[in-house]
């Protein structure tokens, strides 16, 4: 049975401290699931393709993709 990423995230929160020991099952599924991702060569080049984008954006402007994202504020 997959457990859900944010299963991990769940456990660490509920269990404080011991986490190391309460949330070994989860910590495994998440770690199979990166792994999955890390090895599949499609999400590589996915994620290759998205960063030449943004330093070729980068490039253009000079200025970081979080950057130009985000709303500038606004004075009246």
């Amino acid at each position: 049975m997959a457990l859900d990423p944010a299963d991990f995230t769940k456990c660490c929160k509920d269990s404080g401290i011991l986490m190391v020991v309460k949330c070994r099952k989860e910590n495994s599924a998440l770690k199979d699931c990166l792994t999955a991702y890390y090895n599949d060569p499609a999400f590589y080049e996915e994620c290759k393709l998205e960063y030449l984008k943004e330093r070729e954006e980068f490039r253009k402007t000079g200025v970081p993709t979080k950057r130009r994202l985000q709303k500038l504020p606004t004075s009246m």
